[in-house]
């Protein structure tokens, strides 16, 4: 049973962290993320993508229903942010001495985590995907 409490743990930390910048994003709209894909001449169509890691995969790993399938949203939203963004800070460090992409990575190991481990018995469906 406490592997199931750890499990739903991560979900809701992973998950639940990742949603407010979904509902950022929502708020605030998408030009950031257009002007990061119009730098590497992509077109900014692409840019709506960003709602399924940030909203759609943070609410199905929640939930956990489908929470795989919603941690490989969040993993592929992470993966591009930082091929988009981030390349340059991969060895960086900060000034105060933590990595650069610390929050990035650290959203990316736990989405990781979700997808390899599944959900746990503490959640709405149960099922391979799950």
């Amino acid at each position: 049973m406490a592997e199931d409490f750890g499990r739903l743990l991560l979900r809701l930390g992973v998950g639940g962290l990742m949603l407010f910048h979904g509902v950022h994003t929502l708020l605030n709209g998408l030009d950031p993320v257009k002007t990061m894909l119009e730098a590497h001449k992509l077109p900014d169509v692409l840019a709506y993508v960003v709602y399924f890691g940030e909203i759609v995969g943070p609410l199905l790993v929640i939930v956990g229903l489908f929470a795989r399938v919603g941690a490989f949203l969040i993993a592929v939203e992470l993966a591009a942010l930082v091929a988009l963004g981030g390349v340059a800070q991969m060895i960086a460090i900060t000034p105060d001495g933590g990595y650069a992409l610390e929050v990035e990575a650290l959203y990316l190991a736990g989405a990781l985590a979700i997808l390899l481990l599944g959900p746990g018995k503490l959640a709405i469906a149960k099922g391979r995907y799950q």
